[in-house]
């Protein structure tokens, strides 16, 4: 379907808006589909809404349709250039509620600087997929709490599940660090084809400042790169000031940002 042409949205009744499936909706216009909105809900439990439509009339008739069918709060993910996308969900009454940057990071440690990176002292590092089941839920469990105790876990990327009830994790896609046989950190690294994806990197309160968040990611980077990897993607929030910090001392390369929309 063509993109949204730059045009002002106006609630056009020419435009019929049908609701096709649970989560899913069609805009017809003169017999002919002029759109098609998406709702699809996260791991997390939000829920995503997503238009594509030829025209701002269409776009504005499909978000007021998903807004009047679905419950608050409802979330959109924007590509910071998509301003016609992202001027339409705020038409709908959706407010940007984080800033998600986008890195392209080496893996090389020649490039990354981080093979001479020194592992602090009473820290082992287990690689992706050595972690042990129940320890590694017990650290999930307490870095969501000590991050919902400060900014909430709804700062966190969306790929990253909240699971109701029981922690229920894949210790295949985390490298943990490991102080005294207890976990102390993870990093959780999707493995997206062709390029694999760094989705979150997490230390316990208690552990800041010990280097161990730049330990894992030499860890997974490093084994990313002996695997024939060249590069990972990242998303970090560009309110975390430490994640960016660590990424823009690796040479990575800025791939873009996204905006999250919320309309509560």
């Amino acid at each position: 379907m063509n993109p949204m042409p730059p045009t002002p949205g106006t609630d056009d009744p020419a435009v019929a808006i049908s609701r096709v499936a649970e989560h899913q909706w069609h805009a017809v216009e003169d017999g002919r589909e002029v759109g098609r909105g998406d709702a699809s809900r996260r791991p997390d439990g939000r829920l995503f809404l997503s238009v594509d439509a030829w025209h701002a009339a269409a776009f504005d008739r499909l978000a007021a349709a998903m807004v009047a069918d679905l419950p608050a709060p409802l979330h959109a993910l924007v590509g910071e250039g998509d301003l016609d996308s992202a001027s339409g969900w705020q038409r709908a009454g959706f407010t940007i509620g984080r800033r998600e940057r986008e890195y392209l990071v080496p893996t090389d440690p020649g490039t990354t600087g981080l093979g001479s990176a020194q592992l602090p002292s009473g820290v082992r590092i287990l690689p992706v997929g050595e972690a042990e089941y129940d320890p590694l839920c017990a650290l999930d469990r307490a870095i969501r709490d000590e991050v919902g105790a400060v900014v909430g876990w709804q700062r966190m990327p969306a790929e990253v599940p909240i699971p109701a009830g029981a922690i229920v994790v894949d210790p295949s896609k985390y490298a943990v660090a490991v102080r005294a046989d207890r976990y102390v950190g993870m990093v959780r690294l999707a493995p997206v084809p062709r390029q694999p994806r760094i989705g979150l990197i997490a230390v316990r309160t208690d552990e800041h400042r010990h280097g161990i968040a730049r330990a894992l990611l030499a860890s997974v980077l490093g084994g990313l790169h002996r695997s024939g990897v060249a590069a990972a993607r990242a998303e970090v929030d560009e309110a975390n000031a430490a994640a960016m910090a660590l990424f823009e001392s690796v040479a990575t390369q800025p791939a873009g940002c996204n905006l999250e929309l919320v309309r509560r």
